[in-house]
């Protein structure tokens, strides 16, 4: 059945690997169906994996293999919560280790230009919290690429 909506993003032509990554990096993700070209398309030829239809963290998403006209930018990306540190460092580590990059505040890339935010819980009850508390938080995943736990954590019972 064909979800009513459905996040389509447009990769080069590896929307088949990417899916894969994502279904064995993220727990309820998996590949769904793999959509062959019936015939020549501007970047591809018949018989390429055209589209590729797939889940992340239970959100239904579809690959597009539409060529290089279009790129990913930060103007999306999956916010992934975490629980604490060792999930931060494997969602993290997965991303970044096959290929992707870092940047700020939680956020890195991966390897085909989709971002992504890592983000703990702790952090985002702190924002919620409001105040000096969130305050105090904010300022400290300012300074970080990966978020660190216990940092957020200090920061947040003011240490």
């Amino acid at each position: 059945m064909i979800s009513k909506n459905t996040v389509c993003l447009w990769y080069t032509k590896d929307a088949e690997e990417a899916a894969k990554f994502y279904a064995a990096t993220f727990p309820d993700s998996k590949v769904s169906n793999i959509f062959y070209a019936p015939s020549d398309f501007p970047d591809g030829k018949k018989g390429d994996a055209l589209t590729v239809e797939f889940t992340v963290c239970g959100i239904p998403c579809i690959g597009l293999n539409g060529g290089p006209t279009f790129k990913q930018s930060e103007a999306f990306s999956f916010q992934i919560a975490t629980d604490d540190q060792e999930e931060t460092d494997r969602y993290w580590n997965a991303i970044v280790g096959n290929g992707g990059q870092e940047s700020e505040c939680g956020w890195c890339k991966d390897r085909w230009g989709v971002s992504w935010q890592i983000t703990p819980r702790t952090l985002m009850e702190a924002l919620a919290v409001g105040g000096d508390e969130a305050k105090r938080a904010f300022d400290a995943m300012m300074t970080m690429k990966k978020i660190d736990v216990a940092a957020i954590d200090a920061a947040r019972r003011g240490q």
